[in-house]
């Protein structure tokens, strides 16, 4: 399950969230926007900060209970320094129970933007771009591999740390074009292996990108973030749901590396804004997400896809409305769907 460490404060991030709630600032601001809209969303735990090992200690016992053992933690890169990395370094690092799963880092390299900035969410503009120099790329390279790559907990493919990119397309207009990419993608590997490790898995999600980029780029696997950049967020669950699964076999035909299936539990962004959304998924309830988690397993199984990896989003997007982490209306519900998930067939 993909984490958003965004709910823990940082000098940086008070410019958008000035309590130093961090995101929950702007979860306690929405509103319904229509007829049983399910907004305000409370969380069960309170509005407690994710950098705070207890609190990181009690997300990892109730996640293990149910049957998620691998957090992919979002990871920030602007202006050639780290963002929100204390969920990480502070909350789960220090987790006296962190032995009970793995992680592994998924490089959220888009721009940020006036979204996260609530009194001016819609106006769209860029405040530190996510594209990288080689310079900054290699900085990020050493980081990635002296602090958390050689963590015993840090998931391997293989014998090799995965590292997820979000936007590749955002990485290589950054270093200039494909084969400038592809000979720092080269030196990632060198670094890698002289760090003591068989190789590096680089993962990328899945938004536009071409089977020509993928083999020049040398990615070893695909997956998802969110359902919604690939079918809009609009309307019934069941009727998303299903569009985004017959997306997994013209995939899994179309890619000649990996995929590995995704599911999202919903789309919901309204907190973040003060006009009304007309993108959001209603119906979501947990027995349909329990379903679309038996018909991943069945496509692994039926595809021998190999490690068994399926993604969720998320544990914690909570302004997305895309969340296993219990509110006040579902208690643990899909959490338990997860957990009680099977093979459909």
């Amino acid at each position: 399950a993909y984490i958003w460490p965004a709910y823990h404060d940082e000098p940086r991030w008070r410019q958008f969230m000035p309590k130093g709630e961090g995101e929950w600032e702007t979860l306690r601001k929405a509103k319904p926007q229509f007829e049983g809209h399910y907004q305000p969303r409370i969380p069960l735990w309170g509005y407690t900060s994710e950098s705070d090992p207890k609190e990181m200690e009690r997300k990892i016992e109730v996640a293990t209970e149910h049957h998620v053992n691998l957090f992919i933690f979002d990871w920030y890169w602007y202006e050639n320094q780290p963002f929100l990395e204390e969920t990480l370094n502070k909350g789960f690092l220090q987790a006296t129970n962190n032995d009970k799963m793995s992680f592994y880092l998924m490089w959220a390299n888009h721009d940020a933007s006036t979204l996260w900035d609530y009194e001016n969410s819609n106006e769209h503009k860029v405040i530190w771009p996510g594209t990288v120099n080689l310079s900054d790329f290699e900085t990020i390279m050493d980081r990635v591999i002296t602090r958390y790559f050689s963590h015993p907990l840090y998931y391997k493919i293989d014998g090799c740390p995965v590292f997820s990119i979000f936007q590749v397309k955002n990485l290589v207009k950054g270093l200039g074009g494909r084969r400038k990419t592809r000979k720092a993608l080269e030196l990632f590997h060198i670094k890698v292996k002289e760090a003591g490790f068989s190789g590096l898995h680089i993962q990328a999600i899945l938004g536009g990108i071409k089977n020509r980029s993928i083999k020049k780029l040398g990615i070893d696997s695909l997956t998802s973030y969110q359902w919604a950049q690939h079918v809009r967020a609009q309307g019934d669950y069941k009727v998303w749901a299903e569009k985004n699964i017959a997306k997994w076999k013209e995939w899994n035909k179309k890619y000649s590396i990996p995929f590995f299936p995704h599911v999202s539990i919903g789309w919901d962004t309204s907190p973040r804004f003060k006009e009304r959304r007309e993108d959001v998924i209603i119906h979501n309830e947990p027995e349909l997400f329990g379903k679309y988690i038996g018909e991943a397993m069945d496509f692994i199984d039926q595809n021998q896809v190999d490690p068994p990896l399926i993604t969720v989003n998320s544990w914690n997007e909570w302004c997305e409305g895309s969340y296993l982490e219990p509110d006040m209306k579902y208690k643990m519900k899909y959490l338990k769907a997860l957990q009680g998930a099977r093979h459909i067939e």
